[in-house]
């Protein structure tokens, strides 16, 4: 089976999130895809503003109706800062027969060097960007063993953090997440000062 995973901090999952996942899971013709919460990314440490439940709460609310997602929860199980490396490990146990493919953002791309492991990480399983609008990618070839791919699909410009942002002034998150996501954030009040 091929199998991606889509991982990120999903603080809230957005559209922009879901359409990525729906364009990769089409161009690269998936078996499975999974969406991986992560405890705390160890390159962006202040990311995270709601607590794990609420997260994983929002991601299930997104996608639960849709077949082709499925949620992985190792990271947020597991705690701590969210290596890669260390997910892909418990993947490849969980999955030994299968081709794994690692779906990140354009914008980590220049990154990528900067990930632990990404040596063995390059020879375990390969790379999926997508291009994101305002962060031309620039893949570092350097790295040894590194399989990149690109993935051409719909850019929207959202982020997590400015759908924080806008919550915080009183702005409406319609049009941006699914209506179950911005219902629980109404009903648990995130994101407010």
């Amino acid at each position: 089976m091929k199998i991606g995973f889509l991982g990120g901090s999903f603080d809230p999952v957005h559209f922009g999130h879901l359409i990525a996942a729906q364009d990769v899971y089409e161009q690269y013709h998936f078996d499975r895809l999974f969406l991986v919460p992560a405890a705390q990314a160890p390159l962006k440490a202040q990311d995270m503003q709601s607590v794990t439940e609420d997260r994983l709460a929002m991601l299930r609310a997104a996608c639960e109706w849709d077949h082709r997602l499925e949620i992985a929860d190792y990271e947020l199980n597991k705690g701590g800062v969210s290596y890669t490396i260390d997910s892909v490990r418990h993947f490849q146990q969980q999955f030994p027969q299968d081709e794994l493919f690692w779906i990140i953002g354009g914008d980590q791309l220049p990154l990528l060097h900067k990930w632990k492991d990404i040596n063995k990480l390059a020879a375990m399983v390969e790379f999926i960007f997508l291009e994101r609008p305002g962060h031309p990618s620039k893949p570092h070839t350097d790295i040894p063993g590194l399989r990149l791919h690109r993935c051409d699909g719909h850019l929207i410009e959202i982020s997590s953090s400015e759908l924080r942002q806008r919550v915080r002034h009183g702005r409406s998150l319609n049009y941006f997440c699914p209506q179950k996501v911005i219902a629980y954030i109404e009903s648990k009040k995130l994101y407010r000062q």
